[in-house]
């Protein structure tokens, strides 16, 4: 699907040969080395202005966008956001995000299944940084890929939606243990998911990192949504001493 990590069948399939399993691995370190790099320096930019970067990462339809709307609607005033969207295509989420009179920056990605150190700093061209206190990157709805590619976030979001079953942190464990933070989200429709157990799923995830805090909430009715506001207001108010420092 993806030729910017590796994951297409069709590029540069070799054969399984030892050569070829070499040849792919090297390309992958310089891939993950180049960005790596590159999230380093838009990190840089980040703290250069005092901005929390906090990267939104799950499967499609977990409900990222309608938590950044709730979220939104939920901040102090005063503090400011601006939001980088991924998608394979269309300017939908985008939309959605401006009608809040917030900066939103649509990435549209093609066929790659994440977004890349690369892509958000060329997206950073259109935002004023000096007018963000927390940048949202809401990547690519994808429980694999996203993980791996470091974009120069200070924070990992992770949602689960309870309509995606509560197995799913052992199923995909890589994307969950960079989590600083896992949602469980759309837990209005809880009372109607009878196979999603809260308790498992939070089992699941401290299975890989105990210390990982777990939140219920729903965007829809509000529920548990205070305690993720004032993790995010605390984390963003950790950045504004090293830049008044600086």
């Amino acid at each position: 699907m993806c030729e910017s990590c590796g994951c297409s069948p069709g590029k540069g399939a070799a054969g399984p040969t030892e050569a070829a399993g070499r040849r792919t691995i090297e390309v992958l370190q310089d891939l993950l080395h180049e960005n790596d790099e590159q999230a380093a320096h838009n990190r840089s930019h980040f703290d250069a202005h005092g901005i929390l970067a906090v990267n939104l990462m799950s499967s499609p339809g977990s409900g990222k966008t309608s938590l950044l709307e709730a979220t939104i609607r939920a901040l102090p005033a005063g503090l400011r956001v601006g939001v980088i969207e991924g998608d394979l295509e269309t300017e939908n989420d985008a939309e959605r995000i401006r009608r809040h009179g917030v900066p939103a920056v649509q990435i549209t990605t093609g066929m790659a299944c994440h977004l890349d150190a690369r892509m958000v700093h060329d997206a950073l061209d259109a935002l004023d940084l000096d007018a963000i206190d927390i940048l949202f990157v809401e990547n690519v709805g994808n429980l694999v890929c996203p993980a791996n590619f470091d974009i120069g976030q200070h924070r990992n979001v992770v949602l689960l939606s309870v309509t995606e079953g509560d197995d799913k942190p052992a199923k995909y464990p890589v994307i969950f243990r960079t989590a600083d933070q896992v949602l469980i989200t759309k837990m209005d429709l809880l009372p109607y998911i009878e196979e999603f157990d809260p308790v498992r799923a939070r089992d699941a995830v401290h299975a890989l990192r105990h210390d990982v805090p777990v939140i219920e909430l729903s965007a829809k009715t509000g529920s548990g949504l205070d305690g993720w506001i004032e993790w995010l207001v605390r984390c963003a108010a950790a950045k504004r001493p090293t830049t008044a420092a600086a």
